[in-house]
This record gives structure tokens, sequence and C-alpha cells, in this order.
């Protein structure tokens, strides 16, 4: 069962690029603009709706935003993804859709990010980076 049901909005594209140059100079913040909450921010720049709006500003370490996760029934956020969008084989995914890239997140764990044509957007510690979609491992259709 998928629990987040919002449709891309006709002009989600543009909203998606322009989402994507303002997150370019900004800074990773756990609970404010992390990995998880920079992919929630590309769905809701794409539908109007925030598939993470019960976590957003709600942790202030990685940890801490693991914990909330694990205490709402999810091993990550990853997990969560999977409940809230339907899982597709990384060769299907489009622009737009989410992506995990595992073990290459912030620290220790998996990454959620943005596809975009043939490269997936990641927001880490560093900023935000380019991976080859050769490296996406997990896809969630938005």
């Amino acid at each position: 069962m998928q629990g987040f049901s919002a449709a891309r909005r006709a002009d989600w594209a543009p909203r998606l690029s322009e989402y994507l140059v303002g997150i370019a100079g900004r800074k990773f913040r756990p609970g404010v603009l992390d990995c998880a909450l920079f992919a929630a921010g590309a769905v809701e720049a794409m539908t109007g709706k925030d598939p993470a709006a019960d976590y957003r500003g709600k942790y202030r370490e990685i940890e801490a935003g693991r914990a909330m996760l694990r205490a709402a029934g999810f091993v990550d956020h990853v997990a969560f993804a999977s409940i809230m969008f339907r899982e597709i084989a990384p060769a299907f995914a489009v622009p737009g859709d989410i992506v995990a890239a595992l073990g290459d997140g912030d620290g220790d764990g998996a990454a959620l990010g943005i596809l975009q044509g043939p490269n997936a957007f990641f927001l880490r510690p560093a900023g935000l980076v380019t991976v080859s979609r050769l490296s996406i491992e997990k896809a969630f259709r938005v």
C-alpha cells in the first residue's frame, strides 16, 4: 500500500529544475535539509504536497531523524519511501522519480535523491552532487 497520493503538476519539470537550482547554494542541515528532506522537497515542488511534512524541522541530528522513523515503524528513510511510493526497477525510473544509492548517504547509510536524465541529484554534507543513474540501486515512482 502506497501512502502518498498527489499527482505531478502539469508544470512539474520547470518546478523541479527551479527547486534544484535553489538547493545548489544551501547547506546540508539535518531536519531542515538532509538527503531525505531534499528528496521530499523535490516531490513537493512537483506535486504541491510534502511527503515528509511530519518530520521536517523536528530533529537536528541524522540519528534523531532515524530514531523518529524507527519509532514510526520504518527501518530507515528508504523504507519510508518504499511505503509512500511504488518501488520500480531503476531501469524504469524517469526524471523526477526518487532514487536511492545504498551505502552512500549521510555517513554509513543510504542516500535518497532525484533522477534527472542520465544522472541523479543527491544532497550530501558537502553539498549537491550528481551521480550516474548506473549507481542507482532502488527507485520509486513519483
